[in-house]
C-alpha cells in the first residue's frame, strides 16, 4: 500500500514550521518531507519527528543561494567544492534524521546557453553525481534526481524523463534513483502511466500535485486514482510525497486523502 507523506514546505502553512509536524500527524500522515532542513539543528528536527511519531522520508541538498535565485549546484561548473560541501551537510542531517534518501537539485543553465555550455554542465553534473552517490552509499542512502518543468523553474538543467534516465545510466551507481514528480512530468510530457511503467525499477520516490495550479491532487487534469492504482499494481510500496499548494486551509482540502485511504 502506498504511504503518503506531507510536504511541510507547502502544506500546513497555517502553522509555524516546527508546529507543522504535529499538524501533519494529526491529519493522518505518517511521513514528512520538505525542501530544506538547514535552518534548524538536526537534533531539533529529530525531536519534532519523534514527538509526532513521523518518519522523515526526503529532503534536498543545500541548493546554493536560494534567495539569489540558485536552484541547486550539481550541474554548475566552478561550484564543485560548494557541491561537495552540500553533500557532506546533507548526509550529516540524513544520519540524525534517519532519512533514507536525499535529492540533489541540478541547478539552472544560463539563458541562451550554447551547446558547449550545456555540455560543460552535463559533464559537471555527471562527475558531481558520481561523487555524491559514493558519499551517500557510505551512509546507506539513495541519491535522487528529479526532472522539473520549465514553467515553474525556467532554465532548470534536468526537465525530461529520458534525460534523467540517461544520467542514471551514465553515472552507473545503484543508489542513484529517480524522483518521479507526476506534476512536473504531466506539464512537460504527459503519458504518465507509460512513463511510470518504463522507469519503474529506477523510481526511488514519487510526488503528486494537481495540474496545472499545483493544488490538491483531486483537482485539475490528472486522474490520480488511476495513476496511483497503476503505481501500486506495479508493486510500489513506498512513499508518495504530497507536494502541492493547498487552495485554502490544508486540513479542509484533505478529503482526497481520506477517500484514497478508504479504498485501501
Amino acid at each position: 500500500m502506498i504511504r503518503l507523506a506531507a510536504n511541510l514546505s507547502m502544506l500546513f502553512q497555517e502553522h509555524d514550521f516546527p508546529d507543522r509536524f504535529r499538524a501533519a500527524a494529526d491529519a493522518g500522515f505518517n511521513g514528512v518531507e520538505y525542501l530544506f532542513p538547514y535552518a534548524y539543528a538536526p537534533e531539533e528536527l529529530a525531536h519534532l519527528l519523534k514527538d509526532a511519531q513521523l518518519e522523515q522520508v526526503l529532503f534536498n541538498l543545500p541548493p546554493g543561494d536560494w534567495e539569489a535565485g540558485e536552484r541547486g549546484l550539481a550541474s554548475l561548473p566552478g561550484r564543485e567544492a560548494d557541491f561537495r560541501q552540500s553533500v557532506y551537510e546533507a548526509v550529516r542531517y540524513a544520519d540524525v534524521l534517519n532519512c533514507p534518501r536525499i535529492h540533489a537539485m541540478a541547478g539552472l543553465t544560463p539563458q541562451g546557453a550554447d551547446r558547449d555550455t550545456l555540455e560543460a554542465h552535463r559533464a559537471t553534473y555527471l562527475e558531481n553525481l558520481r561523487f555524491a552517490t559514493r558519499e551517500a552509499a557510505k551512509a546507506g542512502l539513495d541519491l535522487l534526481i528529479e526532472p522539473i518543468n520549465h514553467r515553474d523553474m525556467p532554465g532548470y538543467f534536468l526537465s525530461r524523463q529520458a534525460e534523467a534516465m540517461a544520467v542514471i545510466k551514465a553515472v552507473g551507481a545503484d543508489n542513484l534513483r529517480l524522483q518521479f514528480d507526476i506534476y512536473h512530468c504531466q506539464i512537460m510530457e504527459g503519458d504518465l502511466i507509460r512513463h511510470l511503467e518504463r522507469q519503474f525499477h529506477h523510481i526511488g520516490h514519487v510526488q503528486i500535485a494537481g495540474v496545472p495550479e499545483r493544488h490538491e491532487p483531486d483537482t485539475g487534469e490528472v486522474c490520480y486514482p488511476n495513476v496511483l492504482s497503476r503505481l501500486e499494481a506495479l508493486g510500489y510500496r513506498d512513499w508518495v510525497g504530497c507536494e502541492y499548494r493547498p487552495a485554502a486551509d490544508t486540513r479542509a482540502g484533505l478529503a482526497w486523502m481520506r477517500s484514497w485511504s478508504s479504498r485501501n
